[in-house]
């Protein structure tokens, strides 16, 4: 099998600490199974835009799509004024590799996780698919008579047929091949954004009509917040826009265990994708090693998954399910291991 060649990006604040765990693991498992890794890091963050003032550079970009993936750590610097970062480098990297996919899985793996009375890992086992690169994020708008007291600011929330229609045939595939339930519910908020939500509608149903074996679903945004609390056993694959996907998804974080169990894999599926846990820098304790890698590992199961290799994928899986029943985790998660000590463990019953 020809190696994969992964770029990373450690990124910012305990980002490089959690993907040193995961290219360890990455390496355990290419010495027990036939899968082959090439890494090679990139410095982009914080630091080199406070020396250099480059964020992600037209020249880094090139050389990134020779990759077969992209595993990043995090990007956030208390130094540098917020958005600066995020728009510079994570929704850059996203729209110019055309990363239209975002997935976020919500699955419990452990009971004693969730903050939800009488829910187990049965309950809250659900894919988000999330349009990745139009909406509200697109950056569409601007100010009038900034800094007056008549100030007007516009933000814009595109929406492309091409874009709607891409992400929504992705998450029919998606709901078809995922498991018996054959399950998708479109999220929105049509009774509101009557336009650019209802080319939503007229889309989830165009294409449905090819899938006549998926279930097809509708819920208004504010309810499935309601309903992802209650009943989140009713939830399989969900497609949405990117800001109420990165509303719901936030939500589902806490509901199966918090930021420090939350991974996210930005896809394009004819180029190179970027893999994530979403917990953000936490510069506050950087450099510690006492940061929850278990999202960055999961980050590292998916992009394995995603590269064609779910056998290998699923043996991350369940060693870190392994290391949740074992109680061999970071403080965070009721453990006594510092981040080091977990990617140890992790590597040590793999197989």
């Amino acid at each position: 099998m020809s190696k994969k060649r992964i770029a990373v990006i450690g990124g910012d604040g305990i980002g490089p600490e959690v993907t040193k765990q995961g290219v360890k693991v990455l390496e355990k498992l290419s010495t027990i199974t036939d899968l082959a890794f090439e890494f090679e890091n990139f410095n982009v963050g914080a630091d080199h835009y406070l020396e250099t003032g480059d964020l992600v550079t037209d020249e880094v970009k090139a050389d990134l799509t020779s990759f077969d993936a992209i595993y990043l750590g995090a990007v956030g610097d208390p130094r540098v004024k917020p958005g600066v970062l995020e728009h510079g480098i994570l929704l850059d990297l996203r729209f110019s590799l055309d990363q239209y996919i975002n997935l976020r899985p919500i699955k419990l793996l452990d009971s004693k996780f969730t903050p939800l009375k009488d829910k187990g890992p049965k309950d809250i086992d659900m894919m988000i698919v999330r349009e990745n690169t139009e909406g509200l994020y697109a950056g569409v708008g601007g100010f009038f008579k900034k800094g007056t007291k008549d100030e007007v600011a516009t933000q814009e929330m595109i929406n492309t047929y091409k874009g709607v229609e891409r992400v929504i045939r992705y998450a029919y595939e998606y709901a078809q091949k995922r498991n018996k339930e054959n399950k998708l519910t479109l999220c929105d908020k049509s009774n509101v954004l009557t336009y650019s939500h209802d080319l939503w509608q007229r889309v989830f149903k165009e294409v449905g009509e090819k899938y006549p074996k998926v279930n097809q679903h509708h819920m208004l945004v504010d309810a499935m917040t309601m309903k992802m609390v209650r009943n989140p056993e009713i939830f399989d694959v969900v497609v949405t826009c990117n800001m109420f996907g990165d509303i719901i998804t936030d939500l589902g974080a806490e509901i199966q265990g918090g930021m420090g169990m939350a991974v996210s894999g930005n896809i394009n599926p004819e180029g190179v994708s970027m893999f994530e846990p979403v917990h953000g820098s936490a510069p506050d304790i950087a450099g510690q090693n006492k940061a929850n890698p278990l999202a960055a590992l999961l980050a590292a199961a998916m992009m394995v998954e995603v590269l064609g290799n779910p056998k290998e994928a699923q043996m991350i899986q369940k060693a870190i399910d392994l290391s949740l029943a074992e109680n061999q985790t970071t403080v965070d998660m009721g453990g006594k291991l510092t981040t080091d000590g977990v990617g140890d463990y992790i590597c040590s019953v793999l197989g």
